[in-house]
């Protein structure tokens, strides 16, 4: 389905409200003076609170599973709004806040 491009001011984040941040924008394509980010890259979560004594552990990389179909750069694909990660290593997934609205892809 088509969705605006995620870039690296998007506001995302982990399942139990972690700041998730992109470890390598993509420098070839930007998006309201911002750049993109490419599905293959990892991001980092900082600050998620989901801790306890003797269990759960807080996320703090998440992985992205899904991203565009027809629009890539650098034979990588783009993410989108609607692109879905698994965060390590509790397996969460991720919350798309805000992202940029002037571009879309497929």
């Amino acid at each position: 389905m088509p969705g605006y491009l995620l870039h690296q001011g998007a506001t995302v984040l982990c399942m139990h409200g972690g700041q998730a941040q992109a470890t390598v924008p993509n420098p070839h394509v930007k998006v309201s003076g911002q750049q993109t980010v490419q599905r293959a890259n990892p991001w980092t979560v900082s600050g998620c609170p989901f801790a306890t004594g003797s269990g759960p552990q807080p996320c703090i990389s998440a992985q992205w599973t899904t991203a565009a179909t027809r629009l890539k750069s650098g034979g990588q694909p783009l993410l989108l709004q609607d692109s879905q990660a698994v965060c390590a290593p509790n397996g969460t997934g991720v919350n798309i806040l805000t992202t940029q609205t002037r571009a879309k892809g497929q």
